[in-house]
């Protein structure tokens, strides 16, 4: 097998390191969901899975065109 460039190491180093705090956080908003701790509505969770499957979408975008989308956060609408 061909050895790794230092580029596709350092790219598997660091997409490990950050899938797996993104699986952790993805983890934690779902501890949200523990009605005997937090009140939500339906229009909550529409908000937050919303603005996750958003950003997946455009993760996936910048992978199949190779480049850059914009940077947003997250915040609920009144």
């Amino acid at each position: 097998m061909e050895n790794k460039s230092k580029r596709m190491e350092k790219f598997e180093e660091l997409a490990e390191k950050r899938v797996n705090e993104v699986i952790k956080r993805i983890q934690l908003i779902g501890n949200l969901s523990s009605t005997s701790n937090y009140e939500y509505t339906d229009a909550h969770v529409k908000q937050i899975l919303g603005a996750i499957k958003r950003e997946v979408r455009d993760l996936e975008s910048r992978f199949n065109s190779r480049g850059k989308a914009d940077q947003a956060g997250f915040k609920f609408k009144v």
